[in-house]
């Protein structure tokens, strides 16, 4: 396993203290402060790349994509957007990029009803309540059907898996954070270990794999390491959010990584069992005592004891 942590695509404080702690790979978002250019060009990839390198730090994750919803609403613009996707992906062949981990969640991202939620010792998480949505009014996309997601998905994978097999990046489907549907009237699909093999199935490729964001799997209740086992026993498996969860798809809490239900010990050396040697990173970490909480899930503290706990699991795993 390759440890990464997200990063800026500018230095910051973490960048530092990462290597530090001997974090040696990056994921990075797209470079959107280059406004001379678009964020998915070849040049401001390849010198974001640079900086890292520099720093020494090795990308080997893009952890974003160019606009999207209408590709995945299926509305007027999919096929500018996909043409744009596809040079994204043909420019991190270029750039020497191998991983793009996306998503297929319409209309709002990872979603939450709470940022503030306190956990142990007062330290902050995000939290999910569906009671909280069922009422909520619609989206001005009206409702989306699972139907329709599934018919946009399968139109997306066909323009842009045999570019991916072209550029030699591998796409890694994360799952639909929460994992249930609807939300506000949009459909979620990716809400299980079964749907995101349904969902690499529907392109074939080496390069067609996914992102195994452990929190939403454990959140719909599937077991870890088999789902772990599962996707590496066919080379699917080519990124993993290491976090943990506590709780349900109604309603469910983020976790310290060694305050959640998963046995995260086992998590690892599973991954050792199967001979993952991927990037993996924690991910949607509690803001801890002195933070500010302006970036939940993402602040300084709460990373360097994620890190710090991984570190030891790996340590602990690869002993046997």
């Amino acid at each position: 396993m390759k440890l990464a942590e997200f990063f800026s695509s500018q230095p910051s404080q973490l960048w530092e203290l990462a290597k530090q702690m001997n974090v040696n790979y990056a994921v990075g978002g797209l470079p959107w402060e280059e406004k001379t250019e678009k964020p998915w060009d070849l040049m401001p990839l390849i010198r974001m790349k640079q900086r890292y390198a520099d720093h020494g730090l090795t990308l080997l994750v893009i952890e974003s994509m160019p606009p999207s919803n209408h590709i995945k609403l299926g509305t007027p613009g999919r096929d500018e957007e996909i043409e744009n996707f596809q040079k994204f992906i043909l420019n991190m062949g270029v750039a020497g990029i191998p991983v793009l981990c996306y998503n297929f969640m319409a209309q709002f991202n990872w979603f939450r009803t709470s940022t503030t939620t306190r956990t142990r010792g007062g330290a902050l998480v995000s939290s999910y309540d569906h009671s909280l949505m069922k009422d909520a009014p619609l989206t001005e996309a009206g409702i989306v059907t699972e139907e329709q997601l599934w018919e946009n998905l399968h139109y997306f994978m066909e323009r842009i898996v045999p570019v991916a097999e072209e550029a030699k990046v591998k796409l890694a489907l994360h799952p639909d954070d929460p994992p249930i549907t609807p939300i506000r009237g949009v459909s979620r699909i990716l809400r299980s270990a079964d749907a995101l093999q349904r969902a690499i199935d529907l392109v074939p490729s080496p390069y067609n794999g996914i992102t195994l964001c452990q929190g939403t799997m454990a959140t719909a209740g599937e077991d870890i390491p088999s789902v772990i086992r599962r996707f590496a026993d066919q080379d699917k498996l080519f990124f993993v959010h290491f976090r943990d969860v506590r709780g349900n798809q109604e309603k469910f809490e983020e976790t310290f990584h060694d305050d959640g239900k998963t046995n995260m010990l086992e998590a690892m050396k599973t991954y050792y069992q199967v001979g993952f040697s991927g990037p993996a990173r924690p991910d949607h970490v509690p803001t801890m005592a002195g933070e500010t909480n302006e970036n939940p899930g993402y602040e300084l503290l709460g990373r360097l004891y994620g890190i710090g706990y991984i570190n030891g699991l790996m340590e602990a795993a690869s002993a046997g």
